[in-house]
């Protein structure tokens, strides 16, 4: 069975979060703010923050620093995933991927489906990881962030059976 097993402990995790977008600040990233809020109801703490502007090296950087920091455990990103020319998440994300977390992208589209319809061919996210750090990519609007939400979630939650991410976690440096 499938599901939250509420007998197993929970294991908060710090995740970052990055918006890509030539346009958005602080003041009115909600796709930022709803991933924070959506991240934190879950138990989790969001200990980096960051807007990017569309830009490869800019967002390699930023990542190469929060997957070398041990206090982060996963990176969501949201926007820059679609097909225009601005678009470059995919492109600055994926060569960090040690291994990519195919599933993921199988997952979000089957949940964006129900929402967009095949509009959902309209985004590259992708997940993998990257020394130790779980990153996954969105799309930049609010509801592609909660549909994200609702599979990343449950795999960044201890209890979720019958596996998930975290206790994936101290065995993810093996040699």
């Amino acid at each position: 069975m499938s599901g939250i097993d509420d007998t197993r402990t929970f294991t908060p995790i710090n995740i970052a979060v990055l918006t890509v977008s030539d346009t958005r600040t602080r003041a009115d990233d909600t796709s930022g703010d709803v991933l924070q809020s959506r991240i934190e109801a879950a138990g989790h703490s969001v200990p980096a923050r960051e807007i990017l502007r569309d830009d490869i090296p800019a967002i390699q950087a930023q990542l190469k620093s929060w997957i070398a920091d041990p206090n982060i455990d996963a990176v969501i990103s949201t926007g820059g995933t679609g097909l225009t020319g601005r678009d470059v998440t995919p492109e600055a994300v994926t060569p960090l991927f040690d291994k990519v977390i195919d599933g993921f992208a199988f997952a979000f589209h089957r949940k964006s489906m129900e929402n967009v319809g095949l509009s959902t061919m309209q985004s590259r996210a992708c997940a993998g990881l990257a020394d130790t750090t779980f990153i996954f990519c969105l799309p930049g609007s609010n509801g592609a962030v909660k549909d994200g939400w609702e599979v990343i979630g449950p795999q960044l939650d201890s209890r979720h059976r019958p596996c998930n991410f975290v206790e994936l976690m101290p065995r993810l440096a093996e040699k």
